[in-house]
């Protein structure tokens, strides 16, 4: 062997940098204090970047799925024969179901009864309080007569129902149910001459009713569940969207139409209230409607110009009909007490109105204000309302009424 031979290295050893005194000179060829740099990128920086953490992470996040599906098959044999019991489900919801229909059937004297809780709950509070243990004499009726007025029923009815309470009975004991019943024959005496119901004339086609009222005391809505009354009884009503201020009433009449399927007559927010009635009025003649329902933007009774719009409103459908509207129904909301007494008088005035329909008394503690206006007024009352339902709205009766606001089954 030459000593070239010797001195050359073999594959191997050239392969893995060993055995063989060449790459030391070759060392300093390439730089000589660069070296030992490229020599750590080489061997630990290559391998820490092929090591990264974010690979290693991503995968140990997906392996513990994979076994955590793989182990609950073997775990369901065992509770497999506990799974007999499934069957038992079902049951339950079939003996939940029956509990919707009690709510369903529920009578109108029952919604009655239950709307005016308030205002009879305060009022037998009052009078159990005072009769109690008490003998009736002038102090005891004056007592009496203080709740019925907190009551609303105002100062004239108070006054009247306290001394029918006291005729015969000054200076003895009386029990509460005495004194409710009393109450109860006082208020139907005085309710039956305005419990009238709705009467439509069927000789004019369509008859016009006019519904007007402050804000908020539920025209809209009463116009909608009149509209499913009348369609209920195979009358056509068409509907106007008067209360051309509220975006919301338009929209909110637009839908009653489409429930009750009756025509609709409604324009932009901020039209001409006066104009639209008078469109819709030839429209329900065009169409054969039996009745047309206007609705009209709430307003107070002390707005001036606002309750000559209302006027405008008159006189402008009187143009195509010179009778309408054959009746201008006043909307009240009995939460209001005391302050309906002037609305119906402003507009009685106004307006003309012929029938009063009081809504909320399910609201309120003091829904003897529909005593007190009929009292005053004199005015029909043809529909009460006790909730926001379709069916919670019906014709008044003086009876129910009396009997429900002083507590009687």
């Amino acid at each position: 062997m030459t000593e070239s031979e010797k001195q050359k290295p073999g594959f191997f050893s050239r392969l893995f940098g060993r055995g063989s005194a060449t790459p030391e000179p070759v060392e300093p060829e390439t730089s000589d204090a660069p070296q030992p740099e490229p020599k750590q990128p080489e061997v630990e920086h290559p391998l820490e970047a092929l090591i990264e953490p974010a690979p290693l992470a991503a995968a140990e996040l997906i392996i513990p799925e994979q076994p955590v599906d793989a182990v609950p098959p073997p775990q369901e044999p065992p509770p497999s024969p506990l799974a007999t019991p499934a069957p038992m489900a079902p049951p339950a919801p079939e003996a939940a179901a029956p509990l919707p229909a009690p709510a369903e059937k529920k009578s109108w004297w029952k919604r009655l009864r239950d709307g005016l809780s308030r205002s009879s709950t305060a009022i037998s509070r009052g009078i159990t309080d005072i009769v109690m243990k008490r003998k009736l004499d002038a102090t005891t009726i004056e007592e009496l007569e203080d709740v019925l007025i907190q009551a609303d029923l105002g100062v004239d009815v108070s006054t009247r129902i306290a001394a029918a309470i006291g005729k015969g009975r000054f200076d003895r004991q009386i029990s509460p149910e005495e004194v409710h019943q009393v109450l109860a024959s006082e208020v139907e005496a005085i309710l039956t001459p305005v419990a009238r119901p709705l009467v439509l004339d069927r000789s004019k086609k369509p008859f016009v009713l006019l519904m007007v009222g402050v804000n908020g005391s539920g025209k809209t809505t009463t116009i909608g569940k009149l509209a499913a009354k009348f369609s209920a009884d195979g009358l056509k009503a068409t509907l106007a969207a008067g209360d051309t201020f509220r975006a919301a009433a338009i929209e909110q009449l637009k839908v009653w139409a489409d429930r009750t399927r009756s025509p609709i007559v409604a324009r932009e927010q901020g039209a001409d209230s006066a104009g639209l009635a008078f469109d819709a009025l030839k429209a329900a003649q065009e169409n054969g409607s039996d009745v047309l329902l206007i609705d009209t933007a709430g307003r107070l009774q002390n707005k001036t110009q606002l309750m000559e719009e209302l006027a405008k409103v008159v006189r402008v459908i009187r143009k195509i009909d010179e009778t309408a509207p054959h009746a201008v129904l006043l909307v009240l909301d009995a939460t209001v007490g005391q302050n309906a007494i002037s609305q119906a008088e402003i507009f009685g005035k106004t307006a003309g109105v012929t029938g009063l329909v009081m809504t909320k008394l399910d609201g309120t503690a003091r829904g003897g204000i529909l005593v007190a206006l009929a009292a005053k007024f004199g005015l029909p009352v043809h529909y009460i309302g006790v909730g926001e339902g379709i069916d919670d709205l019906e014709p008044f009766s003086a009876r129910d009424f009396s009997r429900a606001i002083a507590g009687l089954e």
